[in-house]
């Protein structure tokens, strides 16, 4: 109705608030941030939008930032769930805002989710302040987002292999090809090779040699061991083998989905069980479906068992790139995320599509949480022909370099590199010595949206020093300006640890730019720089 009916804009709709923060004041710079995932169908993750708000009105996401243009101070909401087109009992929106008064709304809980004696979890909620410009605002969330779980650079850091990205699924695993796979993983520096699906007796729906369910695994009690027929001397060998060559071993999950996992406990037992005899402690938790609070509940029941069983000692790679799932801002406490299935049997791997997604979501998301992919660049190449932006086109260093600031995972098999390939492990091996410096800084986005044709890249941000890393893509200039998160004006040392750069001094320009200078297209270079005084 028009404003002139006064009575009904004083009506207050009912909606299920998680917090209100009403400050006042009629200046608030407002952007909403919302997420997607189920990246098998996704390929734009990350959508802003920005308000002044005014009457009330309603928005999408997880995230709210709000800037008081009067005194430069603000504060953020993060609500700790899933994306917003997959919450429980979502209302349509997350967040209400009317001039200077803010609300989170959607529980994520509906009354047929409670029992009596019964504690029931909401989606979480944060509220933060900050005072100055973006780098602090961003700074403000990252502080909480990385205190969810310490990254430990023995437990959390790595450089993982998987080799369902070259589409054998699972009729290649078994005992002589993972001996192998681990030998040559070890060689190009992977510090941990996960078999995925197919090593267990019980068969999944993705099985290529026998259709199988995920429905009912505890029908088959033996469904977690591993196959005596691929492995007949269970996993010890392959594990042996990896402890010896320092590659860690790494299996694939999928919980018992029906009844709400009502079998969690067993699911649980399983996964401490793999721990106690092989001392296997990265799993990745694939086929996640979470239709209800009790599934969520589960879930979280199973994780904490699992962690408390271990001395917290197990990471959960958890996949999502389908279903109903827990996004980029709930179950952070548990490890890592897979971030996407890319192939190039299917022409949909382009190096500069999976740096955007990394990109975009590292302004948001701790970048050191997501795994990204990197593949063999020599398979299906006939299926890019005349493609200016296909993968052969790229060296096999830089499309490691694109994964650098995330978890790097090598999607492949490693016995389908030809030679030249192994040469990466020397840029490997240099890059695990700085991995856990860069990864414990703020890593923000530089430079322009990775399109095919940018100059883009990173920064972490570590007090007065930290690490850039630039890609020239295909662009036709050797130089360019980029602004950083870097304060204007400063004085800036920049000493090169990976790629093409080369040792620089320079005074940043407006915006913290610097000027970058890379001699190819497709080319990167990674800095350590400090502020000179």
């Amino acid at each position: 109705k028009n404003i002139e009916s006064t009575a009904d804009m004083q009506s207050q709709p009912v909606a299920a608030t998680l917090d209100r923060f009403n400050p006042g004041g009629f200046h608030w710079h407002t952007r909403i941030v919302e997420f997607q995932d189920v990246t098998d169908r996704n390929n734009n993750l990350v959508f802003e939008t920005d308000v002044i708000p005014y009457r009330k009105n309603s928005y999408r996401g997880n995230l709210l930032f709000a800037r008081n243009a009067e005194n430069g101070r603000g504060l953020f909401f993060l609500k700790e769930a899933p994306g917003s087109g997959v919450q429980l009992a979502y209302g349509g929106g997350d967040f209400t805002a009317e001039f200077g008064d803010f609300t989170v709304t959607g529980l994520g809980v509906t009354e047929k989710d409670l029992r009596e004696g019964e504690w029931v979890k909401a989606y979480g909620c944060v509220l933060g302040v900050w005072s100055g410009g973006e780098l602090e605002q961003l700074t403000a969330l990252r502080s909480y987002q990385k205190n969810l779980r310490k990254l430990l650079p023995g437990r959390d850091e790595m450089v993982m292999m998987n080799t369902w990205g070259d589409r054998s699924q699972d009729t290649k695993v078994n005992e002589r090809f993972c001996l192998a796979e681990v030998r040559k993983a070890a060689h190009l520096g992977i510090t941990h090779f996960q078999i995925d699906d197919g090593w267990q007796v019980g068969k999944s729906p993705n099985s290529a040699v026998a259709k199988g369910s995920f429905k009912n695994i505890w029908d088959n009690p033996d469904y977690w061991k591993p196959d005596p027929e691929k492995y007949p001397r269970g996993l010890h060998p392959v594990v042996e083998l990896g402890r010896e060559l320092g590659v860690e071993i790494c299996l694939w999950f999928n919980p018992s989905v029906q009844d709400g996992y009502a079998d969690w406990e067993k699911d649980a037992q399983a996964l401490v069980g793999l721990y106690d005899e092989y001392g296997i402690r990265t799993f990745k938790i694939d086929g996640l479906a979470i239709p209800d609070k009790r599934s969520e509940s589960n879930l979280r029941r199973l994780f904490d068992r699992v962690l408390e069983r271990t001395g917290g000692q197990v990471v959960f790679n958890l996949d999502a790139t389908a279903g109903r799932r827990g996004g980029y801002h709930m179950f952070n406490e548990y490890g890592n995320i897979f971030l996407e299935n890319r192939y190039t049997d299917w022409q949909n791997y382009y190096p500069y599509w999976t740096l955007r997604n990394l990109w975009m979501l590292s302004k948001y998301v701790p970048a050191e949480k997501l795994q990204i992919e990197f593949l063999n660049k020599w398979r299906n190449t006939e299926k890019y022909a005349g493609d200016p932006f296909a993968p052969a086109n790229y060296s096999f260093e830089y499309l490691f370099a694109t994964t650098m600031a995330g978890q790097p995972l090598a999607w492949m098999e490693a016995s389908g590199l030809p030679e030249e390939a192994l040469g990466i492990g020397a840029l490997i091996e240099r890059y695990k010595e700085v991995q856990h410096d860069f990864h414990r800084g703020v890593i923000l986005p530089v430079g322009d949206e990775p399109s095919g044709r940018s100059w883009t890249g990173f920064q972490s941000v570590d007090g007065e020093r930290g690490y850039l890393i630039f890609f020239r893509e295909q662009n036709p200039d050797r130089k360019a300006r980029i602004e950083t998160w870097l304060p204007e004006n400063s004085k800036v040392r920049l000493t090169p640890v990976l790629g093409s750069g080369k040792a620089a001094v320079q005074k940043t320009g407006r915006r913290g730019t610097l000027e970058v200078e890379l001699p190819a297209p497709n080319d990167y270079t990674m800095y350590r720089y400090e502020l000179i005084r």
